[in-house]
């Protein structure tokens, strides 16, 4: 199979929907997923959105991610009694390259490794400095 740069919604899509589907049935990722999202349509949408968004910021595009994941996240870690470890970012991060990897290459494909690897430390880090807040 050749291999191509993300350049659309829909690649966006493909990428989004084949990591959810290695996330949902990962032993170690997948409880906190399928416990916390009950509608995994409206899922993938708005995260086919975020990263679109993210990915073609300078793009006009039909759709924008607004919203507040880091707030998100912080209360998944809470509502998990603090279990979220950078072992689950790691894990998260490992999946989305190997689906990355699986389905595309190029300048877009790994920007957004750099942005999930960004992100997921950003997130971590975050979360465990909201864990000391009274």
């Amino acid at each position: 199979m050749d291999k191509k740069n993300i350049e659309t919604r829909d690649d966006v899509l493909l990428l989004v929907s084949s990591f959810y589907e290695k996330v949902r049935a990962d032993e170690f990722l997948g409880p906190f997923f399928n416990r916390v999202i009950t509608d995994w349509d409206a899922h993938i949408e708005r995260l086919t959105t975020f990263w679109e968004t993210s990915l073609f910021m300078t793009r006009k595009l039909e759709k924008k991610y607004y919203g507040n994941p880091l707030e998100v996240h912080v209360q998944v870690d809470k509502e998990n009694n603090h279990t979220i470890t950078e072992h689950h970012f790691g894990a998260w991060l490992n999946l989305w390259f190997q689906t990355i990897d699986e389905h595309f290459e190029g300048e877009v494909a790994d920007n957004a490794k750099r942005r999930a690897r960004k992100m997921g430390s950003f997130m971590y880090l975050n979360i465990f400095q909201a864990r000391q807040k009274p």
